[in-house]
């Protein structure tokens, strides 16, 4: 006996802007981490080490940005503004080594939020083309 299961649609294949976007936001992603690592534990580290734990939520996201997973890109373009904001507060309130760490850990998180920000985006636009050129689109809005 054979199964009449519908089968699922293919999955379109990522276009140029879905892959430059998850490339930029794995590499800022990864560097935010590295950063976080290099800069509490061993550049100029504060107390124990232990603010070293706030690289926690960018390394938990890696999996889902390499898998293109939306909803991590959705959920990274959010907590990213945390890095933002610890590198702002700390570009002004610190000097030396820390405040040029600080601004790059404003840069990289800049970055990332726009990476994620174009990924979704692209992604969002893609699939809206997809049933459109199968047909199955409904009446224009």
């Amino acid at each position: 006996m054979t199964s009449h299961l519908p089968s699922s649609p293919p999955s379109p294949i990522p276009t140029a802007g879905v892959l430059r976007s998850r490339w930029l936001a794995l590499v800022c992603c990864i560097a935010l981490v590295v950063l976080g690592l290099a800069w509490e534990l061993v550049l100029a580290p504060t107390g124990r080490g232990t603010l070293a734990i706030k690289v926690l939520p960018a390394l938990l996201a890696v999996p889902g940005l390499w898998r293109m997973r939306l909803y991590t890109y959705r959920w990274m373009s959010l907590a990213v503004w945390m890095y933002f904001t610890e590198g702002a507060v700390r570009a002004t309130s610190e000097g030396g080594l820390s405040a040029w760490l600080a601004g790059i850990e404003v840069l990289l998180s800049v970055l990332l939020f726009v990476a994620c920000a174009l990924h979704v985006r692209a992604r969002l636009a893609a699939a809206r083309v997809v049933p459109a050129e199968a047909g199955l689109a409904g009446p224009p809005a």
